[in-house]
Formats: structure tokens, C-alpha cells, sequence
């Protein structure tokens, strides 16, 4: 069992968001859900909606495995193998996606991360539902604080593919891929949550 001190910081200030911009039925799929220390907080709190936890890395998978295990009651649903940049996810219509939710992964992974996990919202949301993306964000070109730049610093160094990504930029991508923006949420620790709703059509995929 992983354990991020991250999402233990963060956890009731996200959880705090998702209920006032959830819907009340249905399943959130959570995208790269690491160590699943938020699956297990958030699936008992949000409870009915269920809560489907995914990571392509089977390591995570095996950490959320245990972390829900550890969870009373209305535990998160068994993790799925999902890459973010595929143009096929591992869901279907019988699971009921209402909404997803992406914490603090646009900034550890590639560009084409961020474009196929706007991609596969607008594919598997119904029309309406949220696509919620936490972390450190710039706006305008320019960082919300000085540990966030120096915190893009240091991951651009580790791998150059990384870095604080522009929200701008990301809403941009967004809007082209079928989503609107509904809401931009300070957050502590010069942390954004965005809110994005499906705006395509629905095709029945």
C-alpha cells in the first residue's frame, strides 16, 4: 500500500469542491489515481455515486487494490488498467460515467496525456457532465506562485516532457475538444481545480 503525504493534504479541499459540482448518480471515473488514497477517502464520502479508480501502472493498481480493501462500507470499484492518451478507454456505456475527475497528473505526464484525457471526457461524459482537473496551473503564461515555479523547475529537469501546464492553454484544447469551461476554483497551496462540461453531443459510443 503507497501513500502519497499529498493526497492527505489535499484530500478535504478537493473532496469539498466535488460536492457542490458532482452529480448525484451515476460513476466517477477517476483518471491516474496513483496511490488511491483518494478513491478510498472520496467513494464512502460521495456515496451513491460510484467510484471507478484507474492507472495504467500496476504497481498504482495494486496500491488502490489495497487501499480500497481498507474501506468500509461503499469502497471504490476495482481499479481499471486506462492510459489517459488512448483514443480507447477501458469503459463502456454499462458503466454509467457521469463524471471524472484528474488529480495531479497533468503536470507528471506528457502533453498528449492532457490532450487524450480531454479527448476521452468529451467521448464518455454524457452531455453536461464535469470533467475535473486539480493541480498546479500558470495562467497567462505566468506561475500563481514562486514554489510553483520553482516546482516546474525541477520537473522539467527531471523529465522534459513535464512541467506546470498553462490553464489557458488547457481550456483552449478544451473548448476544441467539445468542452466548456463552468468554473476555476482557488485552491490552497497556489493549486487550481478546474471544471470543464461535456458539450458533444451524444453519439452512444
Amino acid at each position: 500500500m503507497l501513500d502519497a503525504p499529498a493526497a492527505r493534504r489535499n484530500g478535504a479541499a478537493i473532496l469539498g469542491v466535488l460536492r457542490t459540482v458532482l452529480p448525484h448518480s451515476g460513476t466517477v471515473l477517476e483518471i491516474a489515481s496513483g496511490t488511491g488514497q483518494h478513491a478510498a477517502v472520496f467513494a464512502p464520502a460521495l456515496a451513491p455515486l460510484a467510484w471507478l479508480p484507474s492507472d495504467p501502472d500496476p504497481g498504482q493498481r495494486a496500491s488502490i487494490t489495497a487501499w480500497t480493501a481498507s474501506v468500509p462500507g461503499d469502497a471504490p470499484l476495482p481499479p481499471r488498467d486506462i492510459d489517459a492518451a488512448s483514443p480507447s478507454w477501458d469503459v463502456s456505456p454499462s458503466d454509467r460515467i457521469a463524471a471524472i475527475v484528474a488529480i495531479n497528473l497533468l503536470h507528471i505526464a506528457p502533453w498528449p496525456v492532457t490532450l487524450g484525457l480531454l479527448a476521452g471526457a468529451a467521448r464518455v461524459l454524457p452531455d453536461g457532465g464535469p470533467l475535473c482537473i486539480y493541480g498546479p496551473f500558470m495562467r497567462s503564461g505566468r506561475h500563481t506562485g514562486p514554489g510553483n515555479a520553482r516546482f516546474d523547475t525541477a520537473l522539467r529537469h527531471q523529465d522534459p516532457q513535464w512541467g506546470v501546464r498553462d490553464l489557458d492553454e488547457v481550456t483552449e484544447h478544451a473548448v476544441r475538444a467539445g468542452l466548456g469551461l463552468d468554473r476555476i476554483c482557488g485552491m490552497p497551496s497556489d493549486n487550481l481545480l478546474a471544471v470543464y462540461r461535456n458539450r458533444t453531443p451524444d453519439t452512444g459510443w
